[in-house]
């Protein structure tokens, strides 16, 4: 089998891989990017979930090029849609009016907005596009990865490729194991770590529950009801100890105070969209559920346009608790997480609580056609927690937690490659943990926390990097993920160019002072202002 070889190898296509292309491209380096599902992207895209951001966003506190693809979405409604006169003189449009997020778009905007970033990358055959196929083997060389093989998801085929540099952007680490590089899951213990609220003993197995979101619509006296699930009773009977009602309810844990509170859903809601703006510093926008991930409000467009709103289903209801994906049971917790998503979509449709005190919405539509899927589900499961490499520098819960530190002032790091802020947020874990809330500071993200031990030219480039289990829960977000994947990028480049690599560049102060101001030339934010966190 001849390899394909390009200078720089990514696989995995979510928000890190492509923007690990884009940094070596621009650096003049070819790439080979592969990616599971139809749609790079991944979870703003292929998963569907807008994205998670901190109070700044508009302001500061992300690079250039994470800039470029959210005005690229904004600009796609401007120029495609019928958009009111209001809406359209929104200098940040929200085209959902979501209240999880400041851009709240379908997941097929963002592909556009994507695919075109790459597009001139592509026509001067600097960057090559693999779709549907996943890892399957790597071979090392010494402290080298030689070779990665990927198989076609459709027809097993299989595709030997090489890369001087090789980066796993992949959803949960799957290169670290294939290439035998030393990596860490679940919970690290607190003796290893030093964490507050780390357990006393590791527990690799306990993750944060995945979610296999979907996407509706409402249409007002149609019944769209799906088939009764065949273990729609077994889904409902699941009641975990600490979420105080059954999961396929209206009824848990609010996610910061842990108290049981009830949400409302209410399709028919017709307030102004542009009343609405998300605030995750005040709450977490999460009590009508119908407003919270909604990416299309139909009051936005000129009336007419669009016979409802447009919604994506990624609530603590479908967070699913029965095992993890880095197991060799995988497929078969695939598949019952898109079951227990079934099983909420037939609870709303059929028994949920309308405010006229009658049960069900039957006008719940499945949207596959947004989902880019037949079934309405989205291409990929919305992961939160990845394989972890054994980094050079980790970072631990004293680094960010304002309890911990006495304040809110950014974690600084001497070898910075960019920023990132969110509260430490993590869903409920596989082993019964509830969630898990930490106020924290804004941060910058570490170099060393990008350098695997025990292996030269692998990087990561995701939710892969040297965090625990505990501070994964503020880097696994979006515009964090992007940074890591532009500085993982534009790292492979920067080493090939001065045939060094990642340990020396961090090791040799005038190296990293030179790699830092590229980035900064570059457009990525190295250091945040005077600001404290929440």
């Amino acid at each position: 089998m001849t390899p394909l070889h390009a200078d720089v190898l990514v696989i995995g296509g979510g928000l890190g891989g492509v923007a690990a292309a884009l940094a070596a491209a621009r650096a003049g380096r070819t790439v080979t990017i592969t990616e599971e599902y139809d749609w790079l992207g991944g979870q703003l895209t292929s998963q569907g979930v807008p994205p998670d951001e901190h109070t700044w966003i508009e302001q500061f506190g992300a690079t250039a090029s994470y800039r470029a693809l959210r005005d690229g979405i904004r600009e796609h409604y401007r120029r495609w849609y019928p958009l009111t006169a209001a809406a359209r003189s929104e200098v940040a449009l929200n085209p959902g009016a979501g209240l999880v997020s400041r851009l709240c778009a379908e997941p097929r905007a963002s592909v556009h907005v994507l695919d075109g970033l790459l597009a001139p990358h592509i026509s001067a055959g600097r960057i090559r596009v693999i779709r549907n196929v996943r890892p399957v083997a790597a071979t090392r060389d010494g402290g080298r990865v030689a070779t990665v093989e990927v198989e076609s998801t459709r027809d097993g085929d299989r595709t030997l490729l090489t890369g001087d540099y090789v980066l796993d952007a992949t959803e949960t680490g799957e290169l670290l194991p294939l290439a035998d590089v030393p990596f860490v899951t679940g919970f690290e213990s607190r003796s290893e770590t030093g964490e507050p609220s780390a357990p006393e003993q590791a527990q690799p197995e306990n993750q944060q529950a995945f979610s296999w979101c979907f996407i509706i619509d409402h249409v007002d006296g149609a019944d769209h009801t799906i088939d009764r699930p065949a273990d729609y009773d077994e889904w409902l009977a699941q009641e975990p100890d600490f979420w105080g009602a059954p999961m396929i309810s209206l009824t848990g844990p609010d996610p910061r105070t842990l108290e049981t509170f009830t949400r409302t859903f209410t399709p028919t809601i017709d307030t102004d969209p542009l009343a609405l703006v998300a605030d995750q510093r005040a709450a977490g926008g999460d009590r009508e559920l119908w407003t919270f991930r909604r990416i299309l409000a139909k009051g936005l467009f000129e009336s007419g346009a669009f016979e409802s709103d447009i919604v994506l289903v990624n609530w603590p209801m479908i967070d699913y608790l029965g095992g993890t994906l880095t197991a060799g049971d995988r497929e078969e917790h695939l598949a019952a997480a898109k079951r227990q998503s079934l099983a909420m979509l037939y609870w709303l449709q059929t028994e949920a609580p309308r405010p006229d005190g009658g049960r069900g919405w039957p006008g719940l539509r499945l949207r596959g056609d947004v989902a880019g899927t037949e079934d309405g589900f989205a291409q990929a499961p919305y992961i939160r927690e990845s394989r972890r490499i054994r980094a050079e520098y980790t970072v631990v819960e004293q680094d960010l937690s304002i309890a911990i530190r006495g304040h809110g002032r950014p974690a600084t790091f001497d070898d910075t490659v960019g920023v990132g802020m969110y509260r430490i947020d993590l869903h409920p874990t596989t082993g019964g943990d509830n969630y898990l809330d930490i106020a924290s500071a804004p941060f910058e993200i570490p170099l060393g926390a990008l350098i695997p031990v025990g292996v030269e030219n692998l990087l990561p480039a995701g939710k892969n990097i040297g965090t625990t289990h505990i501070t994964n829960g503020a880097f696994r977000l979006h515009p964090v993920e992007w940074n890591i994947g532009e500085a993982a990028g534009s790292l492979a480049a920067f080493c090939i160019d001065r045939s060094t690599t990642p340990h020396h560049v961090r090791a040799d102060a005038r190296l990293l002072a030179e790699f830092q101001s590229l980035l900064s030339r570059n457009g990525v934010e190295l250091h945040w202002p005077d600001v404290a966190g929440y």
